[in-house]
C-alpha cells in the first residue's frame, strides 16, 4: 500500500481476526445464498501487485516492470481484454476460480504428493501403556470420526453446523469432499473422485497394518453404527491376522512422481482382484494406519520425529508404506503412542481437518469404552493384491524415490512456551499479523535481506470459496526488521515499536482484503488462465523476471487455529524455502518449520531459533516502550 495508491476497498479497523463461530442449522439454505466470489478492479490488482514488488527486486528492475504493467493497461489493451473474459466467466459461473485452482494448484501438478502438497498434523502424545492402549485410541479415534452428532453422518446428510465470521455465513462444501474421497492418478492430470454423493455411501472404512490392507464395515445392515466395542474387537481380528511384516508395500507407490504412479496404477489395476482392492481403499470413508513402533527419541527430538512420520511415514523401513497416500484423509496411530493425521490437500483446506480433530479429541475426552452386547462380527476382509515381476520393480523405484524424500526433508517442531496469543492481544496486535513480523524479523537476521511470502486466507465467505494468498513482505515489514538491528544503534525503541505497529496494521488491512475477495495472487491467476486460453502467446507482464521473483515463495506459511493442542506441517514451497505453520494458544505457540537437506542456504533448526529470539526481543520491545509511556 505504497503512498496510497490503492484504497478502493474500505480499510479494515479490526484489531485481531474475529473468531469463526459455529450454529446449528441447516447448511444447504445459506450455500445458495452466499455471494459470488468477486473480480476485483483490475488497475487495484496492478498497482498492488506493483507495491508488493518493492521490497524484492531493485529500482532497475522496477521500471522494466513498471513499463511493461503501463503496456499491459494500456486503453482498449491486453489488460482490459483479459479482464473481461474473467469477468465473463464469473457471470456464467458459480466460482470463477475454484475449477482453476484445483487443476493448477494440485491436480496438474506432477510431485509427489506426499510432503509437497499434503499436509501433516500432529496431536498430543497419547501415554499408551501397552498394545491394547493403542487399540483402545484407534478405537475411540473412529467412534469419533463416524458417529458424529448421535451416530448420524453429518457429513453426508448436510447438517453439520454453520460457521460464521464476523456475522457472515461460510462456505461449508469443503466439509462434505473429506470424507469418502480420494485422488485418482492420471498419466497427465490426476482426478478426485467423491464416493459420498451416490446414492448408497460406502459404509467402510480401510485399516492398514503392516502394509496390509482391510475393509471395516462400520455400519450394520440396518443402517445403525457398530458400537465402540464391537469396533475394538474388529480392529483386533485385523491387528493379529497381519503380524508379518514381509508383505509388499503396495502403498508406497502412492508416494511416486505421479507420472511414475499413474504408470504403475494403470499396471496394478489391469488385474481384477487388485482393481477391486484399489476400488476398496479409494471409496472407504477414511483410512486408518496403525504404525509399528519407530526407534526411540529424546523428548526434544520427540516431536520433530511425530511430524516426519504424519507427512511421510519415515521411510520404506518403517512406515511409508502404511499408507495410501491419495486418500484424502488418513488417521495415524503409532503403538509408542505417536498420534495424528496426514490429508491430501486437492479436495479440502485445512479448516474442516481441524473441525474434525478438535470434535474427535473432545469427543475422546467424553466417551468411555461402554460394555455393550455382543453380536458376532464377520472377520473384515482382507484386501489382496497379486504382485507381478514388474508390480514389485514400481514398488522398488517407489521405495527408493521414498527414501530420498524423507532423507532430504527437514522437520522442527518448536513448541514456543513464553507466551502465546494473549500477549499480542494486550498491546491491541492481531497475533497473526504479530507472529508473521517475527518470521519476517526472523528471515531477515539469517540472511540479512527479506523474501516473497505466502500466508494463506481463506474465501469462505464466498460459494465454493477456497484460499487467497497474503504477501506478508511489505515495504513497512522490511521497514521494521532493518530498524530492529540497526547497526547504527540511532533508532529509538519507541521508533522500532512504531514501525512494527505499522507493519502489522498494513498486515491486517492486506488480510481484509484477502479474504474479502481482493487479493492479488489469485486475480493475477485468473488474467494469465484466461491468456493461456484466449491468446496465442502470454503478456510480457507475466513473462517478466519481476513476476518469477514474486512467485517463488521462500516463505510457505500458514496459520491453522485449533482448540486441540497439535500443530500442523506441511513441505517448502520451493527448493531453497520453507515450510511454516503455526498454532497460536493462549499461553504458547505451536510452529513446525520444514526445509529440504539437500539446499545449503536453508537450515529449519537456524530459522526456528531466530524465530524464538525474534518473538522473544519483539515482546522485550513492546514491555519496554509500555513502561516509558
Amino acid at each position: 500500500f505504497q503512498n496510497g495508491r490503492t484504497g478502493l476497498v474500505k480499510p479494515c479497523r479490526l484489531l485481531s481476526p474475529l473468531p469463526v463461530v459455529q450454529i446449528s442449522e441447516r447448511p444447504l439454505v445459506h450455500q445458495e445464498s452466499l455471494p459470488k466470489l468477486p473480480v476485483p478492479p483490475l488497475q487495484q490488482t496492478c498497482s498492488r501487485y506493483l507495491a508488493s514488488l518493492e521490497p524484492l527486486i531493485s529500482a532497475e528492475e522496477m521500471t522494466h516492470t513498471r513499463e511493461l504493467m503501463d503496456e499491459f493497461l494500456r486503453p482498449g489493451g491486453i489488460g482490459e481484454r483479459l479482464q473481461k473474459s474473467l469477468e465473463r466467466r464469473a457471470r456464467k459461473t458459480e466460482n470463477w476460480l475454484s475449477d482453476w485452482w484445483m487443476q493448477w494448484s494440485y491436480l496438474d501438478s506432477r510431485m509427489p504428493v506426499a510432503m509437497y502438497t499434503s499436509p501433516g498434523v500432529v496431536l498430543p502424545k497419547m501415554h499408551l501403556q501397552d498394545r491394547q492402549g493403542q487399540m483402545r485410541w484407534v478405537t475411540m479415534c473412529t467412534d469419533g470420526s463416524v458417529c458424529f452428532n448421535g451416530r448420524s453422518l453429518l457429513w453426508h446428510s448436510h447438517t453439520l453446523p454453520v460457521e460464521y465470521l464476523g456475522g457472515k455465513p461460510l462456505c461449508m462444501d469443503q466439509y462434505y469432499q473429506v470424507l469418502s474421497s480420494c485422488r485418482i492418478p492420471g498419466p497427465k492430470r490426476d482426478t478426485v473422485v467423491n464416493y459420498a454423493v451416490g446414492k448408497t455411501p460406502p459404509t467402510h472404512i480401510t485399516v492398514v497394518h503392516n502394509f496390509q490392507f482391510f475393509v471395516l464395515d462400520v455400519y450394520n445392515s440396518d443402517g445403525s453404527p457398530l458400537t465402540v466395542d464391537q469396533l475394538y474387537v474388529q480392529l483386533e481380528k485385523i491387528w493379529n491376522s497381519s503380524l508379518q511384516s514381509n508383505k509388499e508395500p503396495v502403498g508406497i507407490l502412492t508416494s511416486n512422481h505421479r507420472n511414475t504412479w499413474g504408470k504403475a496404477y494403470n499396471n496394478l489395476i489391469k488385474d481384477k482382484t487388485n482393481k477391486e482392492s484399489v476400488r476398496a481403499i479409494q471409496k472407504s470413508i477414511f483410512t486408518v494406519c496403525l504404525d509399528a513402533p519407530k526407534p526411540r527419541v529424546s523428548d526434544e527430538m520427540y516431536f520433530n520425529k511425530v511430524a516426519a512420520q504424519m507427512l511421510h511415514g519415515g521411510g520404506s523401513r518403517w512406515n511409508s508404506g502404511n499408507r495410501w497416500f491419495d486418500k484424502t484423509l488418513q488417521f495415524i496411530i503409532g503403538e509408542d503412542g505417536s498420534c495424528g493425521l496426514t490429508y491430501e490437500h486437492a479436495p479440502a483446506e485445512g479448516p474442516p481437518i481441524v473441525f474434525l480433530v478438535d470434535h474427535v479429541v473432545d469427543y475422546m475426552k467424553r466417551s468411555e469404552m461402554v460394555r455393550t452386547p455382543m453380536i458376532p462380527l464377520a472377520m473384515p476382509q482382507k484386501l489382496r493384491f497379486n504382485i507381478t515381476p514388474e508390480i514389485k520393480k514400481d514398488i522398488e523405484k517407489a521405495k527408493q524415490n521414498m527414501n530420498i524424500m524423507v532423507n532430504d526433508l527437514d522437520v522442527r517442531v518448536l513448541n514456543f512456551t513464553h507466551y502465546g496469543r494473549k500477549f499480542p492481544r494486550s498491546h491491541k496486535m492481531s497475533p497473526d499479523a504479530f507472529i508473521q513480523m517475527a518470521l519476517q524479523l526472523a528471515y531477515y537476521r539469517m540472511y540479512q535481506t527479506c523474501c516473497p511470502t505466502y500466508e494463506s486466507a481463506s474465501l469462505r465467505m464466498f460459494k465454493l470459496g477456497r484460499t487467497e494468498a497474503i504477501r506478508s513482505t511489505t515495504t513497512e515489514s522490511l521497514q521494521f526488521t532493518k530498524a530492529m538491528d540497526d547497526p547504527s544503534k540511532q533508532v529509538q525503541k519507541s521508533e522500532k515499536a512504531a514501525l512494527l505497529e505499522e507493519a502489522i496494521k498494513v498486515h491486517r488491512k492486506h488480510t481484509h482484503m484477502a479474504i474479502h475477495g481482493q487479493g492479488i495472487e489469485r486475480h493475477m491467476l485468473g488474467l494469465r488462465m484466461i491468456a493461456i486460453e484466449d491468446l496465442t502467446s502470454l503478456p510480457d507482464i507475466f513473462m517478466d523476471t519481476s513476476f518469477a521473483v514474486a512467485s517463488h515463495f521462500n516463505l510457505y506459511t500458514s496459520q491453522v487455529g485449533s482448540k486441540t493442542d497439535c500443530v500442523m506441517c506441511l513441505g517448502p514451497m520451493v527448493p531453497d524455502g520453507y515450510g511454516i505453520c503455526y498454532n497460536p494458544m493462549d499461553d504458547h505457540i505451536n510452529f513446525a518449520v520444514t526445509a529440504f537437506n539437500s539446499c545449503e542456504e536453508t537450515n529449519a533448526t537456524r530459522l526456528s531459533q531466530f524465530l524464538e529470539d525474534s518473538l522473544l526481543d519483539m515482546k522485550t520491545l513492546l514491555e519496554q516502550v509500555s513502561k516509558t509511556q
